[in-house]
């Protein structure tokens, strides 16, 4: 078929809104806009590529075509979501280009010869159709980014000075602390679509604890002497980033401690100081970036009971036993770390925690690759039918 520009845009703008009406829908019943984000970036790339490639390289396109162009268009939109940081799913994400692209060939191929029937002969374009197609999609456009708008969660600030807790955040908002703000006692996280930013937390049993929510994060926060988790994690997804945990107080208190959920969390640009174990995780995937972990008595980063995730260029100085650890069968990547000063603990009378940089036990298998250990008492060692192996 011999397209016009027009014909390619107003094509393009009559298949997109059934997909942008359900990625709008979509959005709406889920409440998270990557699907919205999504289905604005497919618009996006298709009508550049319409424009500028499209246009200029085929004065006349054959059907079978559709499958390659098809494969360009996807690979240019999931490039381009991972680079914008668009939090779709992939499988969710492919799978919503693919129903959209299969209903395109559908009206193309089909639907618009039908209902307009010098479709082939008007280079694609669809007469008075075709103004109205664009007036509706930027209305559909314009309703969806309204209704994310008026639907975010709302801005608790919180005071300077200290507050009472434990303080319980049971509906999505973001909790965003003045200077100086401290809340004493703990805040404990239950709902999903919630931030908590710039706040310091005084003692506790948890200092934070996210319980069964995600899209959870906490950004800036400060915690200082739990109990026994700085920042506790379970059955939920988070960001923690830059954050700052000192001193936990209890006998087996730990810095950060996420387990027993498949939804991807993520640690990053975080300082934990001394406690049994600086960042943790159990049945859980779990990418640990950019922190600086010292002072730990038992391990500096951890990984164990089925775990998987990357541990990448972090600073682990100071520990005593085992520097990174990746245990009981998980599966862990570990990457452009520095590991210095860990200890032999000669009390412990275990093999495996002589001060050892990096650490593989229980079943448990770990890549390395371009890490630096300098000044452990022991580099790197495997136990117990655990292996580590490099790129």
């Amino acid at each position: 078929m011999a397209y016009t520009l027009r014909g390619r845009v107003e094509s393009r703008l009559a298949v997109t809104v059934a997909p942008l009406a359900a990625a709008c829908a979509l959005a709406l019943v889920l409440r998270q806009w990557w699907p919205l984000e999504l289905a604005v970036l497919m618009l996006a790339v298709g009508l550049l590529l319409d424009a500028a490639v499209y246009h200029r390289l085929f004065s006349y396109q054959p059907g079978w075509v559709t499958l390659p162009l098809g494969l360009l268009e996807l690979a240019a939109v999931m490039g381009l979501a991972l680079a914008l940081g668009i939090a779709a799913p992939l499988p969710a994400a492919v799978g919503l280009f693919a129903g959209a692209w299969l209903f395109a060939q559908v009206l193309g191929q089909a639907g618009f010869p039908l209902l307009h029937l010098s479709y082939g002969e008007d280079g694609g374009e669809l007469g008075r159709a075709g103004p109205a197609l664009a007036a509706v999609v930027l209305v559909l456009l314009a309703g969806a980014g309204g209704t994310a708008w008026a639907t975010q969660p709302p801005t608790v600030h919180l005071a300077a000075g200290v507050h009472p807790g434990p303080l319980v955040l049971d509906r999505p908002q973001k909790l965003v602390g003045e200077r100086g703000a401290v809340v004493r006692g703990g805040i404990v996280v239950t709902s999903n679509s919630v931030t908590v930013r710039d706040v310091t937390v005084i003692a506790g049993e948890h200092g934070i604890e996210v319980d069964g929510a995600r899209d959870v994060l906490l950004d800036g926060v400060r915690v200082v002497g739990a109990r026994l988790d700085g920042i506790n994690v379970r059955q939920g997804s988070v960001t923690i980033r830059d954050c700052l945990v000192e001193a936990p107080s209890g006998r087996y208190a730990q810095g950060i401690d996420i387990a027993f959920s498949l939804a991807p969390s993520i640690v990053e640009g975080c300082t934990v100081t001394g406690g049994r174990e600086g960042i943790v995780t159990y049945s859980a995937h779990v990418t640990v970036r950019g922190n600086r972990v010292t002072g730990t008595e038992l391990r500096g980063i951890t990984m164990t009971e089925m775990s998987m995730g990357n541990v990448e260029e972090n600073e682990v100085e100071g520990g005593l036993g085992v520097g990174i650890f990746c245990g009981d069968y998980s599966v862990c990547e570990i990457e452009d770390n520095l590991v210095s000063g860990t200890r032999a603990d000669l009390a412990s009378g275990d093999p495996s925690r002589m001060g050892y940089g990096i650490v593989a036990h229980y079943g448990a298998s770990a890549t390395v690759d371009g890490n630096t250990l300098r000044g452990n008492a022991n580099a790197t060692g495997s136990f117990l039918r655990a292996h580590i192996s490099s790129e």
